[in-house]
């Protein structure tokens, strides 16, 4: 039911379940009967992975996240026994990023797997606080999806477009911007969509005939 002369700001927590944690089953073995060359080999890895774990948010990094998401947008898919149809594509959002990269980051570091941080944060609340703010919007909407153990974007990816909580996020129109972290094979992907007022209802906000008004929270399974 609207209401006259009232906006109202949507925010909708959209929290999908767990990605199962997978096992890492592969090893990196280097062998060498010779002093000088192993301490080389060994520092240059040390090297490239200090530089992969820090650094894993490359263009290239972001460039095969969206190109992936888009593709699967561009021509909708089925998520579960629900087929969603075609949604506009995602561009990358910075604070979104952060957002995402200070979760893994903090899961891989005290060893847990939730969308709640050991301290109590909620995936709003790291939102948020990286700067992905709602005040001033008209409709603001927020999502996550984490997995772990995953070796590559494809293979974290196939797995979340295969799950149906995972899948709508990856689907859901109300999603325009997304930011993508992952460390020490933590994957979180951190969505959000915000509409602007229009010039003219920032103008009736501004005298006193429009007032925004916070409707509760909604979600998925």
């Amino acid at each position: 039911m609207a209401v006259p002369h009232k906006k109202t700001t949507i925010i909708t927590l959209l929290i999908s379940p767990r990605y199962l944690i997978k096992p890492l089953t592969g090893k990196i073995v280097i062998l060498c009967n010779m002093r000088k060359p192993i301490v080389k080999t060994i520092f240059t890895l040390a090297a490239l992975l200090t530089f992969c774990t820090a650094h894993g948010q490359s263009r290239q990094f972001k460039n095969e996240f969206l190109y992936r998401i888009n593709l699967t947008r561009q021509k909708g898919c089925n998520c579960g026994i629900k087929y969603y149809a075609p949604a506009p594509p995602l561009t990358w959002n910075d604070d979104l990023q952060d957002a995402a990269e200070g979760h893994a980051k903090d899961m891989a570091r005290q060893n847990y797997f939730d969308h709640t941080s050991k301290d109590g944060r909620s995936m709003e609340d790291r939102i948020v606080a990286a700067g992905y703010k709602f005040k001033g919007y008209k409709s603001f909407a927020i999502g996550e999806n984490i997995a772990a153990g995953q070796q590559s974007i494809a293979e974290v990816m196939d797995g979340w477009f295969k799950s149906e909580g995972h899948c709508k996020n990856l689907m859901n129109p109300d999603f325009r911007e997304v930011g993508v972290a992952m460390y020490r094979n933590y994957w979180v992907q951190d969505f959000g969509g915000r509409q602007s007022f229009s010039p003219e209802q920032q103008k009736l906000i501004k005298s006193g005939k429009y007032r925004m008004v916070q409707q509760p929270a909604t979600g998925h399974d």
